[in-house]
């Protein structure tokens, strides 16, 4: 196995966990909820009365963040190699997952894990079992 040195970035990388980290921490802190985004994206398609403020907010600061990103410190360069329908798929296929698994990456993953919740040591297990299993079926048997 070799590193691709290129775009290997362990500093930015642990900045990132450490503000996801600090984000889950600060939100059960102050709002006393679980800091999931299918959860949170969920609310505001049935919303209930004084309960979609923060929803909104937050969902517009994650869509905010990356024109943040990119005035102060510039463009960043992405590459997608997938076409439009297998990513139209893709994530039909990781919104049914959130839905039956009760949850994604960032509530079972980050905040779950962290209250040593065993729902969310399953779950996590679960996706990222199906992950790795996923990109050894497309690399490997599909190439």
């Amino acid at each position: 196995m070799t590193i691709d040195w290129t775009h290997f970035t362990p500093w930015t990388s642990l900045a990132g966990g450490l503000l996801i980290g600090l984000s889950a921490a600060v939100f059960i802190l102050f709002l006393g909820r679980i800091l999931g985004i299918s959860g949170i994206v969920g609310g505001l398609l049935k919303p209930k009365t004084g309960d979609w403020g923060w929803r909104l907010a937050f969902v517009l600061g994650l869509l905010a963040a990356p024109w943040i990103w990119s005035a102060v410190i510039g463009p960043v360069e992405a590459t997608i190699e997938a076409s439009t329908p297998i990513l139209i798929l893709a994530g039909l296929l990781v919104g049914l997952g959130t839905r039956y698994g009760s949850g994604c990456t960032s509530g079972h993953g980050v905040c779950g894990l962290s209250r040593l919740s065993p729902r969310s040591v399953v779950a996590t297990l679960a996706f990222m079992a199906t992950g790795f299993l996923t990109v050894y079926v497309v690399r490997h048997l599909l190439a």
